[in-house]
């Protein structure tokens, strides 16, 4: 079928549709709801699609619209959720399962006939990450049954007036609900009210005379202090006092209205040493390595189990700043005095990396050498993996992967995604280039040819399609919360396997033959030219794209996308 996607932002939930809905055989057009109802009227006379489907619309459709197409909403919440803070109000209840409903658009809100719904489990994780995961699973299995039903053409939704159906009206979640008070709310109370918050809105308060919203947010077992107290910082989050323990804050944003010239997601120790240059919080490292039963915030931490590592790491949104990647630098470097076979890179679950870090560029006094310095620093990294021949290197992808995050798994021996995940294996709708060895790494997995349109195309992959394309080796078909026990599985087979000296042997060979048809150093200096001059040039497009989505004006918003053709399908 001709399908088109409106969303009000192609994120996370809206590139996984547009992705399995290619894979299942449908030509996939999007539009952004961004500019107003004209655009979208625009693209459906343009589409003329058989249906239109509605991933994350924060405005209505147009009314002529949806009366004269089948439009599909997709709901985050259970049959009969009314209400535009679903998740919110379920984090906050201590739902143990939610759902997701498919249903058609009609004048109420979320009010129309459903077409399908799936249920999934809530663990206790932030919002965005149970959007990204848990939510997302069900979000595609219920859509593709809605497609799958109109396709067919012989069934009838089920109105919400059916006796089934229990309806319930959710207002918004305002940030009265969210408040936090720091003198009576409890640890897991505080947590629940950031982690249902983490990504947007954030939880508004205020610290050191300025409002800001607190964005994340973990345990911490050891420290304490008066409540809401600022007691210590570890690798930009801050950790606060409450009233029976505390907690780590990664993030912080300055309120629009605070005067602040950057009111967006940053490092929190970052956005109070701008109010108080001289704070002086105690800096607390916690090692990679936790003893049992401790609780504390690590964005990078390492593990072994017989003869494989697991070098853990997870950054908030999975932007990696400079001094995050000098730090996972340090402790790759570390982890190869280890006496391992296997190395495993990634987090439990989430992104696995975004590449560079927007938000910290877009906030430094000099926005074009950050990035440099950001970059050269990724670089580096991406060139470690590279380099390393004295063990097999996994890159184990629990989430999402994009630009530089992608190239950084592509420099692993093998990259193994979780079903779920989505890729995008290029850097244009940034305005760039690309670095992080990418001219090396992506050639030699899918061909020239290939690795040309997937980085000029600048369209999302699912796992499937990255494992035909041969971007990934393995799928691994778990749930959110048991990808890290599985990969755990995985790589104990093959740091046991007896080919794997032979393996090692070879890579080490292989290796040294690449060095000498073209040096590492040569695909580095030529890319770093190329984003050089792009940096440094206040008239390149990605200044202007780079402010746009950091402070998420439309401008950072892609064109209407059409399906990919030919192999890429």
């Amino acid at each position: 079928m001709d399908i088109l996607l409106v969303a009000s932002a192609f994120n996370s939930l809206s590139q996984r549709l547009y992705a399995e809905l290619t894979d299942h055989g449908h030509q996939v057009d999007v539009v952004l709801a961004t500019h107003g109802p004209d655009p979208v009227r625009a693209a459906v006379r343009e589409a003329r699609p058989d249906l239109i489907v509605a991933p994350m619309l924060r405005t209505a459709l147009p009314e002529d619209v949806w009366r004269e197409h089948t439009c599909l909403i997709v709901h985050p919440g259970p049959p009969g959720d009314r209400g535009p803070s679903s998740l919110d109000w379920a984090i906050e209840g201590r739902a143990a399962q939610w759902g997701v409903t498919v249903l058609q658009a009609e004048a109420g809100m979320d009010a129309g006939p459903v077409w399908a719904a799936e249920p999934f489990p809530v663990p206790p994780v932030g919002k965005s990450d149970l959007y990204r995961n848990e939510a997302s699973d069900a979000a595609v299995t219920a859509v593709l049954t809605a497609v799958r039903r109109y396709a067919d053409g012989d069934h009838k939704p089920l109105p919400q007036t059916d006796e089934s159906v229990t309806v319930v009206w959710r207002d918004f979640h305002r940030q009265e609900r969210r408040r936090i008070d720091w003198e009576r709310d409890d640890t897991e109370t505080v947590l629940r009210k950031l982690r249902g918050a983490d990504s947007q809105p954030g939880v508004l308060d205020e610290l050191l005379g300025h409002e800001v919203f607190l964005h994340g947010g973990h345990p911490e077992d050891e420290l304490r202090g008066r409540p809401g107290a600022l007691l210590a910082q570890r690798a930009g989050a801050v950790c606060r006092a409450t009233r029976d323990g505390a907690v780590w804050i990664p993030e912080l944003r300055p309120r629009k209205n605070s005067g602040d010239p950057a009111p967006f997601r940053r490092p929190a120790a970052a956005v109070l040493r701008a109010y108080q240059p001289d704070l002086a919080l105690p800096e607390v490292p916690a090692p990679p390595d936790l003893p049992p039963g401790r609780r504390t915030w690590r964005d990078i931490r390492y593990r072994q189990s017989g003869d494989v590592g697991f070098l853990g790491f997870s950054f908030p949104g999975g932007a990696m700043s400079t001094d995050q990647c000098r730090r996972l630098l340090a402790a790759y470097t570390e982890a190869l005095a280890r006496p391992t076979r296997v190395l495993v890179l990634g987090g439990t679950r989430d992104f696995f990396s975004n590449g560079i870090h927007l938000n910290v560029i877009e906030a430094a006094p000099d926005p074009a050498q950050e990035s440099w310095t950001n970059l050269n620093a990724i670089d580096d990294l991406v060139e470690a993996v590279l380099r390393t021949t004295d063990r097999l290197v996994v890159a184990a992808l629990a989430g999402n992967a994009a630009a530089g995050g992608v190239m950084l798994a592509l420099a692993a021996d093998e990259v193994w995604c979780r079903t779920g995940v989505v890729l995008n294996p290029h850097y244009r709708r940034m305005g760039l280039y690309g670095s992080e060895f990418w001219t090396y790494t992506l050639p030699r997995r899918v061909g020239p040819e290939r690795a040309g349109r997937l980085t000029t195309e600048a369209l999302p992959v699912s796992a499937a399609r990255a494992e035909r394309l041969g971007l990934v080796d393995r799928l691994v078909p778990a749930a959110p919360g048991d990808f890290a026990a599985e990969a755990e599985r995985l790589a104990a087979g093959l740091a046991g396997a007896p080919d794997l000296d032979r393996r090692l042997a070879a890579k080490a060979a292989a290796r040294a033959a690449d060095e000498r048809r073209r040096p590492l150093t040569r695909y580095r200096e030529e890319e770093l030219a190329r984003m050089h001059a792009l940096f440094f040039d206040p008239e390149a497009p990605y200044h202007a794209l780079r402010a746009a989505f950091v402070r998420k004006t439309p401008g950072g918003s892609p064109r209407p996308l059409a399906a990919p053709a030919g192999d890429l399908r």
